[in-house]
């Protein structure tokens, strides 16, 4: 789930308030600009996400379960709870025109 990236977890503040001795605050995705771009695509996985119900973390495993070069996707969590925002996916598919919009400008 990109270290909470792809839960749509995070937030511009709540990575802000991170501990200086975790290591996302050292790592390129969670710095500018990649943040930016980060949290636009997190953005775009909420929208599609909400029109079916759908948490941020299960548009996010369909969108890379779509590829066919990927076979499978290893999804960590650390309690029951993160398992709820993400068991969905096994079941989910996006269309054609949904992956254009997560994929987006």
């Amino acid at each position: 789930m990109a270290s909470g990236l792809l839960s749509g977890a995070m937030s511009r503040e709540r990575i802000a308030a991170l501990p200086k001795t975790d290591w996302r605050t050292r790592n390129d995705q969670f710095k500018e600009p990649r943040l930016a771009e980060n949290l636009k695509l997190v953005e775009r996985l909420r929208a599609v996400g909400a029109r079916h119900g759908r948490a941020v973390g299960e548009v996010a495993i369909a969108w890379t379960l779509r590829n066919p070069a990927v076979t499978g996707a290893i999804v960590g969590a650390r309690d029951p709870k993160q398992v709820d925002g993400i068991i969905g996916a096994m079941d989910f598919r996006l269309t054609a025109s949904e992956i254009a919009e997560v994929e987006g400008p």
